[in-house]
């Protein structure tokens, strides 16, 4: 009714057609459509004419059950609805059921998954680390590390076919396992250029070679920033000391369950997607030599992570997800993570609690 209304304004304004037409991202036809109906009719004319067909015989009622239905209710022998199964319990047709999901945006069959962390210091790393990727320190190099581990190197038990018009690519559904490999990369923040070496197993002793070849790899005169999850390995007392004798090496940790703040997650994933997916080798040293040329050619051409999320964004974000599931499940003791982003947003008044 609005766009209707604003057509009539601008023709009373003198405006041309095309010129309302472009404005409100119409055909010239439209507006001169909607000009006859009200000259022939006026205001009576910008309303809906009565359509063809059968009259709806679902009312707004029965629709707010359906609805009602799908987001707060599971049928007695699945884990969720489908438009038969609602139908059948409603008294509508399948069909009806389809089109008030759609309508409504629902879709009971998916289900994505999430993590959200109860770090009892969830702010404070999680500003930590954005700090560095927003505004990192000026003489610094910002490194984002970790190791993917159990790459398999899997080989089908039958070669496949390529795809056709019409026909997708084939492979078997079986495959033989020929052993496993780990991934040790760190992403430069800055320039986006990976770093890698591979390892059968991922000990305090491999992380140690790890961590030699990026400080082999970074600016001699410049500081390190080394963002790393709280890996059991990360933190054994070998390494610990191994960076007591290395005072530019400052470590950044993750919170618990939240390596999404981690950058080289992205890297694991095009891994993942571009390079393994698919794949059928027969040894794990052809594996390693199939994801190192992968990465070389991304070296080639290397682009950072344009990070934008502020740090109040994100835990904004995370507190309105821990609000939601307290009042799903009328929670009332509060999570460690939802205390530490109250104190980040109020912080204590330390001469109020000095007196």
């Amino acid at each position: 009714m609005w766009e209707r209304a604003t057509i009539i304004l601008g023709l009373a304004a003198g405006r041309a057609k095309q010129e309302i037409a472009n404005q409100l991202g119409l055909a010239r036809q439209t507006v001169l459509r909607w000009e006859q109906r009200f000259l022939q009719q006026g205001m009576a004319g910008l309303n809906d004419a009565p359509r063809s067909g059968r009259p709806a015989t679902i009312g707004p009622e029965k629709v707010a059950h359906i609805v009602h239905k799908t987001m707060r209710e599971t049928p007695r022998d699945s884990t969720h609805w489908s438009t038969r199964s609602l139908a059948q319990e409603t008294e509508v047709s399948a069909s009806s059921v389809g089109r008030i999901w759609r309508k409504h945006k629902l879709q009971p069959h998916r289900v994505k998954t999430f993590k959200l962390s109860n770090d009892r210091l969830f702010a404070e790393k999680t500003a930590d680390i954005v700090e560095l990727y927003l505004n990192p320190p000026p003489g610094s190099v910002v490194w984002s590390a970790d190791e993917q581990c159990q790459l398999q190197a899997l080989m089908r038990t039958q070669p496949g076919l390529p795809c056709a018009p019409g026909h997708p690519a084939t492979q078997t559904s079986d495959y033989k396992r020929n052993g496993t490999t780990t991934l040790f990369a760190a992403q430069n923040v800055g320039t986006g250029k990976v770093i890698y070496m591979f390892n059968k197993v991922h000990t305090n002793q491999e992380w140690l070679q790890f961590l030699a070849l990026i400080e082999e790899n970074s600016p001699p005169d410049k500081q390190i920033h080394l963002i790393i999850d709280n890996y059991s390995a990360h933190k054994h007392v070998n390494v610990r000391q191994w960076l007591d004798e290395r005072p530019r090496i400052q470590i950044h940790y993750t919170p618990t369950s939240g390596s999404w703040l981690n950058q080289v997650e992205r890297l694991f994933g095009e891994v993942n997607r571009k390079c393994l997916k698919h794949r059928s080798v027969a040894t794990v040293e052809a594996l390693q030599q199939d994801i190192a040329q992968f990465l070389d050619r991304r070296n080639e051409n290397p682009k950072p992570i344009n990070w934008k999320a502020t740090t109040d964004e994100i835990l904004q974000k995370v507190k309105r997800a821990w609000q939601s599931l307290h009042d799903r499940y009328a929670a009332k003791k509060p999570t460690a993570a939802l205390a530490s982003i109250e104190r980040y947003f109020n912080p204590p008044n330390l001469a109020a609690a000095a007196t």
